[in-house]
């Protein structure tokens, strides 16, 4: 099986927590990418929510497939959010913002009762840190901000689309920073979020309601706290 069967096979495991009535926080990535073609085919055969989406990419997608949509301000709380991640440590601790939608897909991930992860076995790992941790700032004194990152040992290298500058759907740049092993991700969410000029970063700590990890041979294991 190649990347995307496993990722296809993850959030088709995923997608079947979801049952009409609810309200579905949409992810952004690859992954999620899956789990949205599969909620557009049970909206098809006659599933009833309301979505929104951490992303105008996502956003696009799940238009184009008929999922309904509703604006933010419509929006209590998410009864589940699916998306995928770029590492899961062994406490369900998350590294993400390889797709750039890290701020956003926060958002939704705290507003949510179920917030549901997709990934294949890969990007399960002990500790997170091998991934670059992608961090939003601000471009207003972005020198600045990216000096007092290097003041944490790092050294962050601003993020390139096309040979262009990548900016986030808020406007903002990301700043990909290698730290290493990151051993305790909640004191190091407190630090970088201290920094002014950084928005938010790719650590997702203590948010998993669920893991659901495709392996090679096409199994899915489901990992809870």
């Amino acid at each position: 099986m190649n990347a995307d069967d496993l990722k296809r096979i993850a959030a088709e495991r995923a997608v079947e927590w979801i049952e009409d009535g609810m309200t579905v926080g949409l992810g952004t990535g690859s992954t999620a990418y899956w789990a949205i073609r599969r909620i557009g085919e049970r909206v098809k055969e006659g599933l009833s929510i309301r979505a929104a989406a951490s992303s105008v990419r996502s956003e696009r997608l799940a238009e184009e497939l008929g999922i309904p949509l509703v604006p933010l301000e419509a929006i209590g709380r998410f009864d589940v959010t699916i998306d995928g991640a770029d590492e899961v440590d062994d406490r369900l601790n998350l590294i993400k913002g390889g797709g750039g939608a890290l701020l956003r897909e926060k958002v939704l991930a705290d507003a949510s009762d179920r917030f549901i992860v997709i990934v294949d076995e890969t990007k399960l790992v002990g500790t997170l840190g091998a991934f670059p941790l992608p961090v939003e700032i601000v471009p207003f004194g972005a020198n600045l901000t990216l000096n007092r990152l290097k003041e944490l040992g790092v050294d962050p290298i601003v993020r390139e689309s096309g040979g262009e500058r990548y900016v986030t759907d808020n406007g903002n740049w990301i700043a990909d920073c290698r730290f290493g092993t990151i051993d305790d991700p909640k004191s190091l969410t407190v630090r970088l979020n201290q920094i002014p000029g950084v928005v938010d970063n790719g650590l997702f700590v203590g948010m998993t309601w669920a893991v659901v990890a495709a392996g090679s041979d096409g199994g899915v294991k489901v990992l809870k706290p």
